[in-house]
């Protein structure tokens, strides 16, 4: 499988860790930076190049997944999830690693690398990473509100707020 990592400083370490874990595993590795340590970076592009890669990758048929860190991994999360297509989960135990993939499709992690040791971090990659979707109708279904909705800003059949909704722009 290909994996799409994204860090900011914070994360940097744990993701030239991870590198190695990874690729030792068997899967090809692409880094999105960045190169070196500064303690200033700005973590969004790094972040949604990782994912933006994920989406290419998944459009052309090849299995990948992202990855990305930062202090929290808060900002990352949402830095991904600005890329269409892109369903990124925080994950910050194995249960939330493996629901990522179980029940909401996740094609991209965000992990805090100020919140856990890298032992646990790889712990919490090596469950996604081999946690199937599950595939039930339930969370199909729930996934495929949330793709309509991230395309057309409704959704078929469930209410959205009118008044707020037109305070909103889509692209």
């Amino acid at each position: 499988m290909r994996i799409h990592l994204g860090t900011d400083h914070a994360g940097l370490e744990f993701s030239t860790d991870l590198q190695h874990h990874l690729a030792d595993a068997g899967h090809e590795v692409i880094d999105h930076g960045p190169d070196d340590y500064d303690a200033l970076d700005d973590y969004p592009s790094f972040c949604i190049n990782a994912a933006l890669g994920v989406i290419r990758d998944q459009a052309a048929g090849v299995e990948a997944l992202g990855i990305v860190f930062g202090g929290s991994g808060n900002g990352e999360q949402i830095a991904a999830n600005k890329v269409h297509g892109i369903r990124a989960a925080l994950v910050w135990n194995m249960a939330t690693a493996e629901l990522a993939r179980e029940h909401n499709d996740a094609n991209v992690i965000a992990i805090g690398a100020r919140q856990h040791s890298f032992a646990e971090v790889v712990k919490f990659i090596d469950a996604f990473l081999t946690t199937p979707f599950s595939g039930e109708e339930r969370h199909s279904r729930r996934i495929a509100q949330i793709a309509e909705y991230e395309t057309t800003g409704a959704i078929v059949g469930h209410p959205i707020d009118p008044a707020a909704q037109a305070e909103v722009r889509y692209a």
